[in-house]
């Protein structure tokens, strides 16, 4: 058992290659959001005479909800199974999200691939950033996930982009979700190359030795959601950053071209946004390792807020540009510093688990701001709901500012 245990070291330079390879595992996983954000809100109102906003952001919704639901169980299951099963199940899911909109004949089956997406996404994505964890030391894993998100986001925007230059060159649909199918088949054989971190965690439980080791699901998700400060202010920060993700996913497409810009500008917008929160990811995770977790936090969430509304104040293509790519900053000092921040206060044997609820809070966050920005959006108009949607992140930052503590090397509770 001793000589086993020496074999197996945590660290991402002493686990170079499974670690990379993890990385290009998520930007498969994130290339499967990124081919949906240019087209479907469009396809909606174009091929399915969705006129309606919060009938046309259904399609988020469904995903939300989804993703939300199996990120709670899927924490829980990763510590029960394996984290290499629950990622080759979430891949086994994914096949199925291209062909059903492929060979959609009415609006609905789109929402019902959507919410095969969403377990896609929770399982799959959930996976490749418990395993970086599982494999980093505890101040790595600002870098870790950083790695994790920025691969992720990469995808997003990467596909976002190609998808809008295919749609215009061929049509929305089916040509765009033919690249869907193949990024599928490269995951999943991708995934089956990769090793279980089973070990790691093992390892890390051994040498914390905490008593606090064993929890309950129940009590997990009392404190990632209220009981514990940091745990919680964490919690409502991911809902609030994804609740305005959900709001511009859905209605970033048709501000942008009621302002007048065509389809392919539309893409670069879009697609600037989630690039500049993928890239940055890579040094704000890293900066987070650093400077702690707490000023970035409270700052990204300000940082989100204000682009919002500079985004509603100018009216040019350039000025769309640099609001996105400001968006995209804010999003990044905030996404991979949580999730260290999560890592930094949970033990070993339940944090899978408490990352699950707290991607349960932050993804029911894209659900609620599609339906929260379709309903102002009906009722007032696209411009309130964006300005509306900014308050919340704003919010958030106060609440940051007050209750959260610094977590970096703060022992485990």
């Amino acid at each position: 058992m001793d000589n086993h245990s020496n074999k197996i070291q945590s660290g991402i330079k002493e686990n170079i290659l499974p670690f990379f390879l993890l990385v290009i595992i998520n930007l498969f996983v994130g290339s499967m959001v990124g081919l949906e954000r240019t087209i479907l809100p469009i396809l909606g109102e174009e091929r399915f005479g969705i006129a309606s906003a919060s009938a046309a952001l259904s399609f988020i919704v469904s995903f939300g909800f989804s993703k939300a639901i199996v990120n709670f169980f899927a924490g829980n299951l990763a510590d029960r199974i394996g984290r290499k099963r629950v990622l080759l199940i979430g891949w086994a899911i994914g096949l199925t999200v291209p062909l059903l909109v492929i060979f959609a004949h009415a609006w609905w089956v789109v929402v019902a691939a959507n919410i095969l997406l969403g377990m896609n996404q929770a399982l799959t994505w959930s996976m490749t950033v418990n395993m970086k964890v599982d494999l980093a030391k505890p101040d790595q894993r600002g870098l870790a996930v950083g790695f994790n998100e920025f691969a992720g986001y990469l995808g997003v925007a990467l596909m976002a982009a190609i998808s809008g230059y295919v749609a215009s060159s061929y049509s929305l649909s089916p040509e765009p979700f033919y690249i869907g199918i193949g990024l599928v088949i490269i995951g999943f054989l991708l995934s089956l190359m990769v090793q279980d971190t089973a070990q790691h965690v093992n390892l890390q439980a051994i040498q914390q030795d905490e008593e606090s080791g064993s929890l309950s699901t129940k009590e997990v998700f009392k404190r990632t959601t209220w009981k514990n400060r940091n745990l919680s202010s964490s919690s409502f920060a991911g809902l609030t950053t994804n609740f305005k993700d959900g709001m511009a996913w859905g209605l970033f497409p048709i501000f942008f071209a009621s302002g007048g810009l065509s389809v392919g500008q539309i893409g670069t917008v879009v697609a600037l946004y989630p690039a500049a929160w993928g890239f940055f990811q890579l040094f704000t995770g890293l900066w987070s390792d650093r400077v702690g977790r707490r000023k970035l936090i409270v700052s990204g969430m300000f940082v989100q807020a204000l682009s919002l509304w500079f985004i509603l104040f100018v009216d040019t293509y350039p000025l769309w540009i640099l609001g996105a790519i400001f968006l995209g900053i804010g999003t990044a000092m905030v996404y991979p510093t949580i999730l260290a921040s999560i890592s930094d206060v949970t033990h070993p044997q339940w944090r899978a688990t408490s990352m699950g609820v707290y991607r349960f809070w932050r993804d029911s966050g894209y659900a609620f701001g599609a339906l929260a920005a379709g309903i102002i959006a009906d009722a007032l108009s696209v411009y309130w709901a964006i300005g509306l949607v900014g308050a919340l992140p704003f919010l958030s930052g106060l609440i940051s500012m007050i209750r959260l503590d610094e977590t970096l090397n703060k022992k485990p509770q």
